[in-house]
């Protein structure tokens, strides 16, 4: 079993910090619904010494010269520190084909792979401090019939390390049927590796703690996140299957079935789940990202709302050793090779993660900063590329705000 390293606390990003400054932070968000368009949101003065003069200048030539490279269409830059927005700009077109559309602060992105920590692993973690089960509890006491074929002793804590034995992903074709079929074939899944000996990353592995979710709660993952997370934070722009407005201005992606997917999930397995799913299918705007960083930033809290304890968002965040020279968090990354889009002077207690669609989220409690990059690098044909670009954009951030 991985073990942690360093399970303390980190310190808190945003002490004090409460929904008011919040509400008062984004109101520049707000403006921009009613055709008011947002450069950028400036640092409130009392934050201007902690940040280095004229720190983030170079974001902008890194961004625009990356989509005059073709490897985005467009992208939302946020960076928070000390619990203020102190950069958020958009750049470029969320739309390109069939017709451009302008990039806005306002965007909803298809977060792909956010989904892992944000939604399902958080929600697990509720569950956790609720008592309703426990990290170390074979994942067949509560899903029997994925007891079978070596899995019987697969434990809830080895699926959010990615250690599991699951495979990466199974066949398209086991998601053909129906939703409730396609979660049957994946109970019924054989061992890729012995569990525990490797570190695998494994949109399985989340697939399966979506259902536990589901099994405990009797709500699927969309319903409970919101219950449990989004709706007591105040996040109003964040769900699974988003309602018409989001989707009118949601990134657009690729096409699929001869239309161009817009607010419709990218990933085809949570696609083929009816667009629910524990490793996909989670949209977002910047703003509601800043909220949930901000409170996970808070070690779990925001004002007088507590999603999850300090003693819960410890071990949530914790740094656990994994074969393979890693080190994960429950459902985040924190230094492993899906990391090239961390920011490389970030400290030890930073923990994030990307999204295929183009997304990645860090966060870094020591330095009290959170930088959140949302991107459609998909659109239009799938050969974007922006893992090094969140990661140097990281990196300044980071060197920003350093000592």
């Amino acid at each position: 079993m991985p073990s942690p390293i360093g399970v303390a606390p980190p310190p808190s990003c945003t002490p004090g910090y409460s929904m008011l400054a919040i509400t008062g932070r984004f109101v520049v968000l707000t403006l921009t619904l009613f055709g008011i368009p947002l450069l950028a949101a400036e640092p409130e003065p009392s934050r201007r010494d902690a940040i280095k003069p004229n720190a983030f200048e170079s974001i902008d030539d890194l961004v625009n010269q990356a989509i005059e490279q073709g490897k985005l269409p467009g992208a939302v830059v946020t960076i928070g520190h000390q619990g203020d927005v102190v950069f958020q700009r958009a750049y470029g077109h969320r739309q390109l084909e069939p017709t451009a559309v302008a990039m806005t602060v306002d965007t909803v992105f298809d977060l792909a792979s956010l989904t892992k920590p944000i939604a399902t692993a958080t929600s697990v973690m509720t569950l956790v401090e609720k008592g309703r089960i426990n990290l170390n509890d074979t994942v067949s006491q509560h899903l029997p019939e994925f007891g079978n074929h070596g899995k019987e002793e697969i434990t809830i804590k080895q699926l959010l390390l990615h250690t599991s034995g699951l495979t990466p992903d199974n066949a398209l074709s086991d998601y053909t049927e129906s939703p409730e079929r396609a979660i049957q074939n994946v109970m019924k899944l054989g061992l890729n590796y012995t569990p525990g000996s490797k570190f695998r990353y494994s949109d399985v592995g989340f697939i399966v703690l979506g259902e536990i979710v589901r099994r405990k709660t009797g709500m699927d993952l969309n319903a409970y996140s919101q219950q449990a997370i989004f709706a007591p934070l105040g996040m109003k722009e964040t769900s699974y299957k988003p309602a018409t407005p989001l989707q009118q201005r949601a990134a657009t992606t690729q096409q699929r079935d001869g239309h161009w997917m817009q607010g419709e999930v990218h990933d085809p397995r949570a696609y083929a789940l009816g667009g629910v799913a524990g490793h996909a299918g989670l949209f977002s705007t910047a703003a509601d990202l800043s909220i949930y960083a901000a409170a996970m930033c808070n070690r779990g809290s925001l004002d007088n709302t507590t999603i999850i304890s300090e003693k819960t968002f410890a071990e949530m965040t914790a740094s656990y050793s994994v074969p393979g020279d890693a080190v994960r968090g429950l459902g985040w990354d924190k230094q492993s090779g899906y990391s090239s889009n961390r920011g490389k002077t970030m400290t030890d207690t930073a923990f994030g993660h990307g999204g295929f669609t183009g997304t990645a989220m860090w966060i870094d409690p020591e330095l009290e900063l959170f930088v959140i990059f949302l991107s459609n690098r998909v659109h239009p044909d799938g050969r974007g590329s922006v893992n090094a670009l969140a990661g140097q954009i990281g990196t300044i951030a980071a060197d920003a705000v350093k000592p």
